[in-house]
């Protein structure tokens, strides 16, 4: 049998496909190291994860301070007379009413800006440059003056908020603190970065 009388093309053609295979694994296995870079890692999947936090033993006027996202949350207990004493303020707030829709999820769009009326959830950080206000109970030291209801005041440019986040007017800061999206899981365990099931 002559060189002539052999078909190559079958052999091309195996050469071609097996040649193919290979190329595709090979890029498929230097895809994947490529490709993983550019997903977030544990840590930073954590970092935006709902945070559940007990509440259990938090007495009036304390605060607990958790991260979400890379954010300070406060969670304040509020007495009877501290909500009381929120509606005689709305002379004195920029915005007593929460009309800035991005500030908190519809379910906190009231007077006291929370699902309980007992605790405040709320972003601990500023809304004029992003520094962290100080908490100031009404009935411990502070510098605030003889009106003072308890609240938070900003060290950095002096900007002030009431016991429910609301801003004072008269201050750099232009809007209320922000209420993140929470849930209570019982009367003792809130989960903070998830919206109560409708």
């Amino acid at each position: 049998m002559s060189t002539d009388d052999v078909d190559t093309s079958k052999r091309r053609f195996l050469t071609i496909a097996a040649t193919s295979v290979v190329g595709a694994v090979g890029v498929g296995f230097a895809a994947v190291p490529f490709i993983s870079y550019w997903q977030p890692s544990a840590k930073a999947r954590a970092a935006g994860a709902p945070v559940e936090v007990d509440i259990g033993k938090l007495e009036y006027g304390q605060r607990i301070v958790v991260e979400w996202r890379g954010k300070p949350v406060w969670i304040v207990r509020r007495s009877k007379e501290s909500l009381s004493e929120l509606a005689g303020l709305k002379g004195v707030l920029r915005d007593p009413d929460s009309k800035v829709d991005e500030q908190q999820p519809k379910y906190a769009k009231n007077e006291h800006r929370s699902i309980k009326p007992e605790y405040l959830v709320v972003v601990g950080i500023c809304t004029h440059l992003g520094c962290s206000p100080t908490y100031f109970p009404k009935n411990d030291p502070h510098p605030m003056g003889p009106d003072w209801k308890g609240g938070f005041f900003c060290p950095c440019h002096g900007s002030s908020f009431d016991l429910s986040g609301r801003v004072y007017q008269g201050v750099p800061a232009p809007t209320n603190l922000v209420v993140p999206p929470y849930t209570y899981l019982s009367d003792t365990r809130v989960l903070v970065g998830v919206d109560p099931k409708a």
